[in-house]
C-alpha cells in the first residue's frame, strides 16, 4: 500500500509534558505478544550534499507527493538555513528532495520560504519574515492538472465575530508546475464558505473525502460552527467546486487518510483528535465512502495521541491504527494515563470489526532516559501489501507487522556543533515511510537532529536516513543544514 510520505513526527508536543515509560497492558480485542527481530545500527552519519540542482520538468502525476510530476515520489521537509542549537529552525522554510529512479536525491532539491511560495507578508511580531508558517504546508493537487500545489494556512489581522476573537487565519495555495511550485508566483487564498470567511480555518488538510478523485480540503472553523470540507478540482481563483458545513466542529485537530498515488480514486476518512495538555486524548473517525462521502455520525475511538492510517491486515480496506504516544500531564494526578491506554495501540479494521490490541516497546531501564515515543507511520517494507506500524522509541524505532517485531536503529553524531550530544538523545526517530524506488517495497523515513528540543520532543530534525527496510542498510541519506536557499 504505497501512500505515505506524510510526516507525522514532525508533530510537536508542548514543552510542559513530560515523557513516561510505557507499560504493556491492553483492554478490548486480542492482546498481541510480539516475537522480536533485533536490528542494527548503519554506519556512518548523513552529511550535506555539496550539489543543488534543480528538478527536471515532470509531464504530470496522478501522485500528490510527486511534485514535480515526473513520476518519481518526492519528500517535503522542513529545512532551516542553519544548525543553531540556540534557535534551531528560527528561520524555517520547507525543502522538496525530489526523487529518481533509484530513489530520492538529495542533490535535486528546492527549498522555499515564504516570499518562494508567493505568501502575503508577515505579521509584526511574527519574527522572520521568510520563514514559512509555523502551521506547516499541506500538498494536493486541488486543479487537477497533474502538479501538486502547496497550501500553507497564513495568520492575518486579529477578527472578532461576536463569538470569538482570534487573527483570522487563512489557506493559500501555491499552484504547482512541471517543476515544483513556481517561485515568486502570487498565491491564491482559499475561497471559504460564509459561515467561515471572517476568521477563517485551522487544522487544514488534504484528502479525496467523496472519493471522485478529485484532491479536497478539510479544516475547523475558528468561529466553532462547524467543520469546513472543500470539494475539489478548484479554480485558480482558490474557489472550490462545493463546500459542506454540515459536519459538527470540536476542538482539536484533523488527521486525513492519505490519497492512493496511483490516481485510483479511493475515498479518505478523516479522523478528529481531541486536543491535548499531554494526556491522551480522545478520537473520532468519520469513515468515508465513494460517492457518499464522510459519514455524518463520527465513531468514538479509544483515547491516544499516536494514530495513522493504512491497510495493517491486508484485506485492501483502510484500517486505522490509535495509541500511546508516551506524552504526559505533569500537573499533580495526572501522571498515568487508564490501563485500557497506557503503553498500548489499537487497530480498528475498515470492515467495521472489534478494535485488535498491541503492546508498545517498554521503556529503557537506562536511569534518566527521556527520548520517548511518539507519534506511528504506516510502512510496508517488505511489499507483500500488508502495513505494519512504525512506532518511536526510547531507543529507535519499531516496526510492529502482526506479531512481528524488527528494530530499526539510526544515529546522530556524538559532536554537533561544536556540543556534545549525549548518548540517550542521538537515536533517530521515525518520521514516515514510502516507496521512493518503485520497487513495491516501502523505505523507512527517520531523523534526528542535535540539542535538547529534539532530544526530548523531535522538533527542527536537520539529519535525514532512507532506509532500505528494515536493513541496516540506507537507499540515501543526509542533513539539511547545508541545504542552499534554493536551487537555480
Amino acid at each position: 500500500m504505497k501512500s505515505r510520505t506524510a510526516l507525522p513526527a514532525l508533530a510537536v508536543c508542548a514543552v510542559c509534558l513530560v515523557l513516561a515509560p510505557l507499560t504493556g497492558c491492553s483492554s478490548g480485542g486480542t492482546d498481541h505478544e510480539p516475537s522480536s527481530s533485533k536490528g542494527t545500527k548503519a554506519a556512518g552519519v548523513p552529511g550535506a550534499p555539496s550539489e543543488s540542482r534543480a528538478p527536471a520538468s515532470g509531464k504530470g502525476s496522478k501522485d500528490p507527493e510527486d511534485i514535480n510530476g515526473d513520476g518519481h515520489r518526492d519528500l517535503v521537509i522542513p529545512a532551516g538555513a542553519g544548525g543553531d542549537q540556540q534557535n534551531p529552525g528560527g528561520d524555517g522554510r520547507i525543502a522538496v528532495v525530489y526523487g529518481s529512479a533509484k530513489g530520492l536525491d538529495p542533490s535535486t532539491r528546492a527549498v522555499y520560504g515564504r516570499r518562494d511560495l508567493g505568501l502575503p507578508e508577515a505579521g509584526e511580531g511574527a519574527g522572520e519574515p521568510d520563514a514559512v508558517p509555523a502551521e506547516g504546508v499541506v500538498h494536493a493537487d486541488l486543479d487537477g492538472d497533474g502538479f501538486p500545489d502547496f497550501i500553507t494556512t497564513v495568520e492575518g489581522k486579529r477578527a472578532d465575530d461576536g463569538h470569538v476573537s482570534a487573527p483570522a487565519t487563512v489557506p493559500y495555495v501555491t499552484w504547482g508546475g512541471p517543476k515544483g511550485p513556481e517561485a515568486g508566483a502570487e498565491a491564491a487564498p482559499v475561497r471559504l464558505p460564509r459561515s467561515a470567511s471572517k476568521l477563517g480555518v485551522e487544522s487544514v488538510v488534504s484528502g479525496d473525502f467523496d472519493g471522485d478523485g478529485h484532491h479536497d480540503l478539510a479544516s475547523l472553523a475558528q468561529n466553532e460552527s462547524s467543520m469546513v470540507l472543500l470539494y475539489g478540482p478548484f479554480e485558480r481563483s482558490g474557489a472550490p467546486s462545493r463546500t459542506d458545513t454540515d459536519l459538527p466542529w470540536s476542538d482539536g485537530e484533523l488527521i486525513a487518510d492519505d490519497i492512493d498515488p496511483s490516481g485510483k480514486p479511493r475515498a479518505t476518512s478523516l479522523l478528529l483528535h481531541g486536543v491535548s495538555d499531554g494526556e491522551q486524548s480522545g478520537n473520532t473517525l468519520y469513515t468515508a465512502h465513494r460517492a457518499s462521502g464522510l459519514s455524518k455520525n463520527g465513531k468514538r475511538l479509544r483515547s491516544g495521541n499516536a494514530h495513522t492510517f493504512g491497510d495493517f491486515d491486508g484485506d485492501e480496506l483502510r484500517d486505522v491504527a490509535v495509541g500511546d504516544d508516551g506524552s504526559r500531564n505533569d500537573e499533580p494526578g495526572y501522571e498515568t494515563e487508564a490501563p485500557d491506554v497506557d503503553g498500548s495501540l489499537a487497530v480498528y479494521p475498515g470492515d467495521g470489526g472489534e478494535p485488535i490490541t498491541h503492546r508498545l516497546p517498554e521503556a529503557s531501564k537506562e536511569p534518566g532516559n527521556d527520548f520517548g515515543p511518539g507519534p506511528f507511520a504506516a510502512a510496508d517494507p517488505d511489499g507483500d501489501g500488508r502495513d505494519g506500524i512504525l512506532v518511536a522509541t526510547y531507543e529507535g524505532a519499531t516496526l510492529i507487522d502482526g506479531d512481528e517485531r524488527t528494530t530499526v536503529l539510526r544515529e546522530g553524531p556524538a559532536k554537533a556543533d561544536g556540543e556534545k550530544t549525549p548518548a540517550k538523545w542521538r537515536h533517530a526517530r521515525p518520521a514516515g515511510a514510502a516507496d521512493f524506488d518503485g520497487d513495491g517495497k516501502d523505505e523507512l523515513i527517520l531523523h534526528w537532529a542535535p540539542g535538547i528540543l529534539f532530544g526530548l520532543y523531535g522538533e527542527h530534525p536537520t539529519h535525514w536516513w532512507i532506509t532500505n527496510g528494515t536493513t541496516s542498510r540506507d537507499q540515501t541519506s543526509f542533513n539539511t543544514t547545508g541545504f542552499a536557499r534554493r536551487a537555480s
